[in-house]
């Protein structure tokens, strides 16, 4: 048997396989977001652990023979996070997580060294790690005198797992530390924010070991031998193990709360300009490139909490057969953008209202605006050097046959649907640890979901949607200077 462990934001789930990769349970254990201060965003690392003891409790209680059973685990997490250790492993305050913008001045400062986006490949966005320890710094000083150790939050959970202060080049990409092509630490970037090498953790890959679990934790688990934790990953890349998404050309796009274009490559490709994220990936040699837009299904939730209609109902109105576009766009800028625009104050718009702009014809917008999104995302790719053949949809909004219709015929290429199950960042996770544990060959596991229907462009209609892409492009500079916040 191998555990996935998954640590989110909003709790972690454990997930148990067993060696042919069936899934034989899972259980979660809940969390919750500290904002004490506009923009803040924290979380006590102790929570992480009690969440996690949550999950294990959950699968011991429903499969404790298959839980004995385990010989490998592995981890994925929300990615960025700063967890700060001393050198005794004291927590010297609560994580700085992901989505937590307090330090937007020092990320734009340590962007204007060129190094880093030479090195790192991507721009330094504030929710990466390295411009918070900049603000911990002058904010915080005496908290960053006592630094030994910054973890990023799976990697505190592998500390109490292990005993070691280890990560993996997957999610050590998202710091702005990491010489992503060369997958190593570097001491430039280190030195940049008043650190060393000797406070980060030792990289391996993401199919390594990284420990292995502490005889306690074991006993209390009722595990007996010695059961190995892998490196594991990011959640981005854990997920792509998950779906298969691992070998160059392959690609999948999530339709969740934001929304994600991702491709996995055989080489490393940055283009930081596009505001393409170039990271490392969770299997040697192996690289992937990731388009962010900050609202997807959030702006068809927003726009259902505004007209006060569910958003299934909003779009069983458009019907199964997909229209050609209004004349009616929307912007689904309502909390800034990511790609292609790194663009934090950008906010939303509808243009080209007349009366006889119905509900119908502002949802067909919604989530046209979103397409074309993802659209910007696919341009973006492309300038960096990707080309996409076919994506695999994922998250909440695959669920609109409408909009998986919209998104096939924008940006050109077939859509599939997986057969059901769950394919997410803790089965990649499990995956993982499988690997890690028995030397499997890593392509040989990640393979992808079968295939249950596959969803092609509308070519009657590439024209039309041709035609309104170009006025969605044409908007975002038209309106830049609107936008206050």
């Amino acid at each position: 048997m191998y555990l996935g462990l998954d640590l989110g934001t909003s709790g972690v789930k454990a997930m148990l396989i067993d060696g042919n990769q069936k899934i034989i349970g899972s259980a979660n254990g809940g969390l919750d977001v500290s904002r004490p201060h506009s923009g803040w965003s924290e979380q006590e690392p102790a929570h992480w652990i009690r969440a996690t003891e949550e999950a294990v409790a959950g699968l011991k209680t429903a499969h404790p023979k298959e839980l004995a059973a385990v010989r490998g685990i592995g981890l994925s997490g929300q990615m960025h996070g700063a967890t700060l250790l001393d050198a005794d492993d004291k927590v010297l305050r609560p994580c700085i997580l992901w989505n937590d913008t307090r330090s937007y001045q020092e990320a734009a400062a340590l962007d204007a060294d060129p190094r880093f986006r030479t090195l790192t490949g991507n721009i330094v966005f504030p929710g990466f790690t390295a411009p918070k320890l900049a603000w911990v710094a002058k904010h915080e000083p005496d908290i960053f005198a006592k630094v030994r150790w910054v973890l990023l939050p799976k990697d505190y959970l592998r500390l109490w797992l292990t005993g070691e202060h280890m990560s993996e080049m997957s999610d050590s990409a998202g710091t702005s530390w990491l010489d992503t092509g060369k997958r190593k630490w570097s001491s430039q970037l280190l030195a940049a924010t008043d650190l060393d090498e000797k406070q980060m953790p030792t990289l391996v890959e993401g199919t390594e070991a990284a420990g292995k679990l502490r005889g306690e934790l074991a006993s209390k688990w009722g595990i007996a031998g010695d059961v190995v934790v892998a490196g594991g990953a990011g959640d981005n890349a854990a997920s792509a193990c998950g779906m298969g998404t691992v070998s160059h050309g392959a690609a999948f796009v999530s339709l969740g709360t934001s929304g994600v274009l991702f491709a996995a490559n055989g080489s490393y490709l940055p283009k930081p300009e596009s505001a393409v994220h170039a990271f490392c990936h969770a299997l040697p040699n192996t690289w992937h490139q990731m388009g962010v837009i900050l609202s997807a299904t959030d702006a068809l939730n927003w726009h259902s909490g505004v007209t006060g209609k569910s958003a299934s109902e909003l779009t069983g109105e458009l019907g199964d057969a997909l229209k050609a576009p209004s004349g009616v766009t929307f912007l689904p800028y309502l909390s800034g953008e990511r790609t292609p625009h790194n663009d934090a104050t950008i906010r939303g718009a509808f243009i080209g209202l007349g009366h006889e702009s119905g509900r119908a014809v502002l949802t067909q917008a919604v989530l046209e605006g979103v397409t074309f999104a993802i659209r910007d995302n696919l341009e973006a790719l492309r300038s960096a050097g990707t080309d996409i053949a076919r994506v695999t949809a994922i998250g909440g909004g695959s669920r609109s046959r409408y909009w998986l219709a919209s998104i096939a015929t924008a940006l050109g290429v077939p859509v599939d649907l997986p057969a059901d199950g769950d394919f997410g960042a803790a089965f990649g996770a499990a995956r993982l640890g499988l690997i890690a544990a028995t030397g499997a060959d890593p392509v040989a596991v990640c393979t992808p979901p079968e295939t249950a229907g596959t969803i092609e462009p509308v070519t009657a209609l590439t024209g039309a949607y041709e035609d309104a892409y170009k006025r969605y492009r044409a908007l975002y500079p038209a309106i830049k200077p609107l936008s206050i916040v």
